[in-house]
């Protein structure tokens, strides 16, 4: 049985000192300083023709975008990485081959972003200060204005966000009252509609009124 235990002693020494359960017996020597340094970060290497069309394809697999957006953002990362083409570096040409093939939609991003925002219940001036912003035209900012049932509806999102109107406790006064009709103000709503909202007494009577059409 000695003989035994002394095998397993020597087939499986024990990892701890016989004088365990003492700080020094769990101690263990420090490492000497090897006055090494912290090894240093490469710059990332300048952009080719290759790596700028790279950088787009994954941008876009990401985001969904507009060409003004793609466009300043490779314009951002030329400034940030610097350029070792031969020629200039194709950035416009980049982003006109990504509309051409469908991968950026002026029309579809201006879209989903305006029902993003109206969701969120910001107002019209607002969706249309973020989509020009985008650099979206014009005549798509107009294509994609909200009518007046989604102008409501995203006020009544708002309210509802910030107890305003009759989803929180009465104004205590007139400067209570200001103070939220310049919630729906900076968010985008016109006088008229935060005025309504406010003027509601009850829930369901600002709801029914954001659902009627003119």
């Amino acid at each position: 049985q000695n003989a035994g235990g002394s095998l397993k002693a020597h087939l499986y020494p024990s990892p701890i000192a016989p004088q365990c359960g003492t700080n020094r017996a769990m101690s263990f020597p420090s490492a000497p300083n090897s006055g090494h340094k912290t090894r240093e970060r490469r710059p990332p290497r300048p952009l080719d023709k290759e790596r700028l069309n790279e950088l787009a394809l994954s941008y876009l697999a990401r985001f969904a975008t507009s060409a003004a957006k793609l466009d300043a953002y490779l314009r951002r990362k030329l400034r940030e990485r610097g350029w070792e083409g031969e020629s200039e570096p194709p950035v416009s040409a980049i982003v006109e081959r990504c509309v051409g093939a469908g991968y950026v939609d002026d029309a579809a991003y201006a879209r989903s972003k305006a029902g993003s925002l109206r969701r969120r219940g910001y107002g019209e001036r607002r969706v249309d200060q973020t989509l020009n912003a985008a650099g979206i035209a014009s005549d798509l900012r107009e294509d994609v204005r909200g009518t007046v049932t989604e102008e409501r509806a995203a006020a009544l999102a708002l309210a509802k966000k910030r107890r305003l109107g009759p989803f929180g406790p009465p104004p205590a006064d007139r400067q209570a009252r200001e103070k939220q009709i310049a919630v729906l103000l900076r968010a985008g709503h016109r006088m008229d509609i935060a005025r309504q909202v406010l003027m509601a007494d009850t829930i369901a009577r600002l709801e029914a009124w954001a659902e009627e059409e003119e």
